[in-house]
């Protein structure tokens, strides 16, 4: 499960994002970021429990937005170049927020959802120690079956072309779309599909 703290962010999310995100190739040329609407998010269950694993959903002039990010302790070695910035969080100190795409541990994690058909994490809120849980907005599934087998993965390279980001994790190569389409999915490649309300399911994410 995933927890969600009232706490106070410096930066916040949003503030984080539309300073980060005009600078990444796959986002649409002229388009300003002032103009997002956020939708909503899922998340993933560190099952170490130290990364947070959050992907934003957005809508800008009509087209959807998907960006994955983590959320450590510390900074991650050799992730210089995907990090998104640093936020002050007032429960849980300093936070390093990293492109997902580039963290292992997110791709691991993504790799198993989508080949044993899971769900993103439920969410709870902390409050005054209670854990109260929160209505997921966004929901997703990936599309293979519960008990396959999933590589190991310790290590990701991503490089993106287009919209897609592609990423090179040992012997299994995963594909993030940040701005997802309604499309049939790839012939023989497994997936990670996402929908709110009203939302037809999208391909967020591939493995082949």
């Amino acid at each position: 499960m995933a927890i969600i703290y009232d706490a106070v962010l410096n930066p916040t999310k949003q503030e984080l994002l539309s300073a980060w995100l005009p600078q990444q190739s796959w986002f649409p040329p002229g388009a300003d970021a002032a103009d997002l609407e956020y939708l909503g998010a899922y998340r993933f269950d560190d099952p170490a429990g130290t990364v947070g694993m959050e992907s934003h959903l957005l809508r800008l002039d009509g087209r959807i937005v998907h960006v994955p990010l983590t959320y450590r302790g510390a900074p991650l070695n050799g992730a210089e170049a995907a990090l998104a910035g640093t936020m002050e969080h007032s429960v849980l100190g300093d936070r390093w927020i990293y492109d997902a795409t580039a963290d292992p541990v997110y791709v691991a994690t993504l790799a198993a959802a989508i080949l044993q058909g899971s769900t993103g994490a439920d969410v709870f809120r902390d409050v005054d120690g209670t854990l109260e849980p929160v209505p997921a907005v966004v929901t997703v599934r990936g599309s293979g079956t519960p008990g396959t087998q999933v590589p190991e993965i310790t290590t990701a390279a991503p490089a993106t072309a287009g919209s897609v980001t592609t990423i090179t994790a040992g012997e299994t190569t995963l594909a993030v779309d940040h701005l997802p389409a309604a499309r049939d999915s790839a012939a023989g490649a497994h997936f990670l599909t996402g929908g709110w309300d009203g939302q037809q399911p999208l391909v967020l994410a591939s493995i082949s």
